[in-house]
């Protein structure tokens, strides 16, 4: 293969990958579906090889697809890059971000002043809601850009940022994991780790009750680390002092979570695309290490 990968349709094949649609990404990359066939149609045949297999509607990753995804994630990052630091220097006015509270306090700060350095005629105004407020908030056009957790995120056309695991915790020095009903600390009925939990205690046989309900992160956590409670939580909101609980004390499985960011699509934004590119950055660069600290 001596023929250069275009940047563009790399960024269309990546829009397919994480939608699994073709008409889904044509919406993302803003082209007609004909356009973006053309388009993979055409890496097809720089690549030599086909990179999807179409399963009815949908549209799946062959071996050589999987394999080319991780480089054209990074030319596509790297172009973004390059083209942003002759752009944005220029940037100025307001942008608003939405991002759940249990992801706000581990690595939004240094995102923030981060972007706040490099960007500094911008002002950036930050939301603390859960995900399911802040998809209400993109489709209103209340916020400009918001970080959303979920596990089918390719469901809401967000781009998905990193993948990590979700997680069954209670106090190590207590032993609320043991009791019968299990106690359980959760968000508000809306909340979607609260439906996974409740539907996988019942799905093994174990009862449960609610006996603490917050939207807020922290007084999870809280009530977790007093010994009260039981809670799900993803791997990066764990914190010292917390019991990860498994098949060993009866707790089953439960699926991945993936973290994303959702855009306003209907008014697009130069301050949105950098503030959106030093997200990425910020959570490519953050090790498993780093998130569970």
């Amino acid at each position: 293969m001596t023929a250069m990968l275009d940047p563009d349709q790399l960024k269309t094949f990546v829009a397919i990958a994480e939608t699994g649609s073709f008409t889904k990404a044509a919406e993302v990359v803003h082209k007609t579906q004909s356009a973006v066939s053309m388009q993979m149609k055409r890496l097809e045949e720089r690549v030599g090889r086909p990179v999807f297999v179409r399963d009815g509607r949908a549209s799946r990753l062959t071996e050589d697809g999987e394999r080319l995804l991780d480089y054209a994630r990074r030319i596509v990052k790297l172009n973004m890059e390059a083209v942003s630091s002759f752009a944005d220097a220029e940037l100025s006015g307001r942008v608003c971000l939405g991002v759940p509270d249990d992801y706000a306090d581990r690595y939004l700060p240094d995102i923030m002043a981060r972007f706040s350095r490099t960007h500094p005629s911008v002002e950036l105004t930050v939301i603390c809601e859960p995900t399911a407020e802040l998809v209400q908030y993109i489709a209103s056009g209340t916020i400009d850009l918001a970080i959303i957790t979920a596990t089918e995120i390719t469901s809401r056309n967000a781009h998905v940022i990193r993948r990590e695991r979700l997680l069954w915790v209670s106090s190590a020095r207590h032993a609320a994991h043991l009791e019968t009903p299990v106690p359980l600390a959760l968000g508000r009925p809306t909340c979607q780790w609260r439906e996974i939990a409740v539907s996988r205690l019942a799905g093994a046989g174990r009862g449960h009750r609610i006996l603490y309900t917050s939207p807020n992160c922290g007084a999870v956590v809280a009530a977790v680390l007093s010994g009260l409670a039981v809670s799900v939580l993803p791997e990066s909101a764990l914190r010292t002092g917390m019991r990860v609980l498994g098949a060993a004390e009866g707790y089953p499985p439960l699926p991945p979570c993936d973290i994303g960011l959702l855009r306003n699509r209907h008014e697009p934004s130069p301050l949105a695309d950098a503030l959106a590119q030093h997200i990425v950055q910020g959570l490519d660069n953050l090790t498993e290490v780093d998130a569970a600290e």
